[in-house]
């Protein structure tokens, strides 16, 4: 089946996962709009693709704050957009062990980048999509470090479990309406981007080798994508994903439906 969504916003594109599938979209005739904290990224995409199926904003997700407003200024400027994809991430390692060298600041932007953010996103967003005719989709990027955490970047595991388990939940509420929104979730491997180079992670060597080539990684994502999947576990993490997380989905819907039966015993 075709890629069926008409305008697609990617935060997070100007570089890594994101860039790449900025590209994909591209390829597909997709329109787009890219957004991210380096405008010289941004612009080097527009200048790629041309300006007339891309467009760039340049906004730092970092400034809660400012998100609705971001949103709004997106949605007047493109009231055909029906797909949103949160793709921003970073990764810190951390070790609590030797707590004076645990910046506690630089803890709270990951939590922040990697998870508070997003769900501000979606908040921002949701209105707008559920008022669509169309099938429209929020996206997310998480990990599979949301399943199963690495003693390294505990605070990424957490983040990216967070998000995930509010996906789930997400998905749940948005499932009969209003609207038709899509909940998508994609979750990596260790991927070769810059998530794990020096500029970030110094003690690692050669970071940016670590883990799946960018590209094999995004053409698994697109062909599954075009199946209509709304669950992407790619390469290791498609098999965590096999090994438990599929009968904890099942608890969890198992659980929702025995909480709708006790609470329309007690809500009005």
């Amino acid at each position: 089946m075709p890629f069926t969504y008409k305008k697609v916003l990617v935060i997070g594109a100007t570089s890594g996962i994101g860039k790449a599938l900025a590209d994909k979209l591209v390829e597909n005739g997709t329109q787009l709009i890219v957004c991210g904290r380096r405008q010289e990224n941004l612009d080097a995409l527009v200048a790629q693709h041309g300006n007339v199926q891309v467009k760039a904003k340049a906004f730092d997700i970092m400034h809660l704050e400012q998100i609705p407003q971001f949103a709004s200024e997106i949605i007047a400027e493109n009231p055909d957009l029906d797909c949103v994809f949160a793709n921003s991430g970073i990764q810190r390692p951390f070790d609590f062990s030797k707590p004076d060298t645990v910046d506690l600041d630089i803890f709270d932007q990951e939590l922040i980048t990697n998870y508070t953010s997003a769900v501000r996103l979606a908040k921002a967003f949701i209105p707008h999509l559920q008022k669509q005719s169309a099938q429209t989709a929020l996206a997310f990027t998480t990990s599979q470090m949301a399943l199963v955490p690495m003693m390294r970047c505990p605070n990424y595991g957490a983040s990216k479990a967070a998000l995930h388990h509010f996906i789930l939940a997400l998905r749940t509420q948005l499932q009969d309406g209003p609207g038709n929104i899509k909940v998508l979730e994609i979750y990596p491997p260790a991927v070769q981007t810059e998530l794990h180079d020096a500029k970030h992670q110094p003690d690692l060597k050669d970071g940016h080798l670590i883990g799946m080539p960018l590209q094999e990684f995004m053409d698994e994502v697109w062909s599954r994508l075009l199946q209509g999947e709304d669950q992407i576990p790619v390469g290791s993490a498609n098999d965590i994903f096999d090994a438990f997380e599929t009968k904890r989905q099942t608890m969890y819907q198992q659980m929702t439906e025995m909480l709708a039966g006790l609470l329309k015993q007690f809500l009005r």
